[in-house]
């Protein structure tokens, strides 16, 4: 599956837009991390814990997008974009979201 964020592949046209997909995935903190994430807050630096638990959030939801587009029949995902959203008190959403096409390429 190819995953861009650019609004075409390049050397490939598009033949059939599939629509809209989407995959998403709310985490909550642990109160482990929050208390790591509060000392760190104290003597600076990142947050390495909260970086870590984003990062595998983000690799879920476009995870989940690619499992949508393939039963679509998509075989690249273009004008990807992420987003989070807080949902309740310490739990966020993050949502990846494309357009779902198939492609060919040039000849």
């Amino acid at each position: 599956m190819i995953v861009l964020t650019l609004p075409e592949v390049p050397g490939y046209r598009i033949v059939k837009v599939l629509g809209v997909v989407k995959g998403s995935t709310v985490r909550a903190k642990h109160i482990g991390k929050d208390i790591l994430a509060g000392l760190r807050q104290i003597v600076g630096g990142e947050i390495k814990e909260y970086t870590e638990m984003l990062a595998e959030a983000r690799a879920e939801a476009e995870r989940r997008m690619v499992e949508e587009a393939e039963k679509l029949g998509a075989n690249a995902i273009i004008n990807v974009r992420y987003t989070t959203s807080s949902v309740m008190a310490n739990a966020a959403e993050i949502l990846a979201y494309g357009t779902a096409v198939l492609v060919e390429p040039m000849s």
